[in-house]
């Protein structure tokens, strides 16, 4: 009895799909995210999708390729559900292999320009690579920076100074994570208003720090308070 084939990607497929869709499905212009946040936590959002049907009815469905083909990373595009259901469903005939291919070239062409070579890359190159990669992601950062220092300057200027040193390469290895930064920046966010609160703590120490005294004049009022009552006590019943 023959097996039927079986859907089969490598770990360096799914990875590459991943990276290489740019963060959204192939659908030119669809800009559904290949993950989603969930409880905390990331899930695939999208469905990997054959150019090449898998399967022998499928659509686009060449005989000329191979289980192993059909699996391989050429023929496969990452798509949001409903996309994949319009090039798999009715209107299966409107997306020929052509067009999925132009599709996957044209999502994939500027990561796989920068992946060429990677190969051959010494740790220098690596290192120049991931330092330029910061300086872009520090370019990202800093409209946010900006609009924080609209409502506190002193504390956005000291986190551009913390964002900038943890990002050189000569300090810190390779710099900070993009997670890592954008948490330093929700961090500054919570901080906004440190400074009006620093003023209504100076006031309140302000009015307190004559308690002692006054705690003291009080107490000595106190006892004047007893005397005067005692003598009065004394007089009343001839004590």
């Amino acid at each position: 009895m023959t097996s039927k084939p079986r859907r089969s990607y490598g770990s360096g497929t799914i990875a590459g799909l991943l990276t290489l869709a740019r963060g959204a499905c192939y659908w030119p212009d669809c800009g559904e995210p290949t993950v989603r946040m969930v409880d905390g936590e990331p899930v695939q959002n999208l469905q990997i999708a054959h150019i090449r049907a898998f399967e022998e009815n499928g659509p686009r469905f060449d005989p000329t390729w191979s289980v192993d083909e059909r699996n391989q990373f050429s023929n496969l595009i990452l798509l949001c559900t409903p996309h994949h259901k319009v090039i798999d469903g009715p209107r299966s005939a409107e997306f020929s292999v052509k067009l999925l291919i132009r599709w996957k070239s044209a999502r994939e062409a500027d990561g796989l320009d920068a992946l060429e070579g990677l190969g051959d890359l010494t740790k220098a190159d690596l290192g120049e690579m991931i330092a330029e990669a910061q300086t872009e992601l520090l370019d990202r950062l800093g409209p946010a920076l900006d609009e924080f220092a609209k409502t506190a300057p002193d504390l956005a200027s000291l986190l551009r100074l913390v964002t900038n040193e943890l990002a050189d390469p000569r300090v810190h290895g390779f710099g900070i994570s993009e997670d890592a930064l954008w948490a330093l920046n929700d961090s500054a966010q919570s901080l906004s208003h440190l400074q009006d609160s620093a003023n209504i703590l100076a006031q309140a120490v302000t009015g307190l720090q004559n308690l002692e005294g006054q705690a003291k004049a009080l107490q000595a009022a106190a006892a004047e308070a007893r005397s005067a009552a005692n003598a009065l006590s004394d007089a009343r019943y001839g004590g």
